[in-house]
């Protein structure tokens, strides 16, 4: 079993940021990861056809005798999480939810902002980090389903994507944000750029490094941590 990969899935490439964190610092980790571009985005399809295509993800996933399941994307964690554990009780899954809480500690303003989908946002997971880890802070979002489609199209810079990006966080630092949450696996992608944009008024909170970290924990505690490969690195389109 431990020399079985993990398995990954998105509604396209957004969540290779998660898997490229896994790599870097699991490298001896295999991985299979799912891009639902066919799909994509997520963000504003019902809860019930989300939890479909994840439920279609995870068995392909597991046919490929994946060891573990990453749902790298915010809107898929939010609507199908719970369903996907119950449905697999044995496969440890790994999910998503918007790095509120590390923002929340280290604002020094009080006021930290999320840019993430609107099915993010109407998730449960959002709402139950936001009540306990938010306490004290205020929290101003943004709706930021336009930049799925810049990632999608690999445009991460130029005057187009920076106008789009500046549209969305310059409302949040005028509203007092010290710290911008990446609440969408295809956000990091656009780090840089909105770095850019904020440049140097509020911090970029990328919750990968974090997700990575998760990952590394459960395996450990499995005893299902790989030695000998990350040699086999598999990518599906739909």
């Amino acid at each position: 079993m431990n020399a079985a990969p993990i398995g990954f899935f998105d509604s396209g490439v957004g969540g290779l940021c998660i898997r490229d964190a896994v790599r870097k610092l699991l490298p001896a980790e295999d991985t299979v990861y799912i891009a639902d571009s066919a799909n994509c985005p997520y963000g504003s399809r019902p809860p019930a056809e989300v939890r479909e295509l994840a439920r279609g993800h995870v068995r392909t996933l597991l046919a490929k005798g994946c060891k573990m399941v990453v749902v790298a994307c915010n809107t898929a964690t939010a609507a199908a999480i719970d369903a996907l554990r119950a449905e697999w009780p044995d496969v440890p899954f790994v999910g998503m939810e918007p790095a509120v809480k590390p923002a929340a500690l280290q604002s020094k303003s009080g006021v930290v902002g999320v840019l993430a989908t609107e099915g993010t946002f109407n998730g449960r997971l959002y709402r139950e980090t936001c009540a306990r880890f938010a306490k004290g802070v205020t929290v101003v979002t943004c709706v930021a389903d336009s930049f799925v489609a810049l990632v999608e199209r690999g445009e991460l810079d130029g005057p187009e994507a920076e106008a789009e990006v500046r549209a969305k966080v310059e409302p949040l630092i005028a509203a007092g944000a010290d710290h911008l949450v990446l609440g969408c696996t295809h956000f990091p992608h656009l780090a840089p750029l909105i770095a850019r944009v904020a440049a140097g008024r509020a911090k970029v909170v990328d919750p990968a490094p974090a997700v990575a970290r998760q990952v590394k924990r459960i395996l450990a505690a499995r005893n299902a941590l790989n030695s000998s490969g990350g040699s086999r690195h598999e990518f599906i389109r739909t």
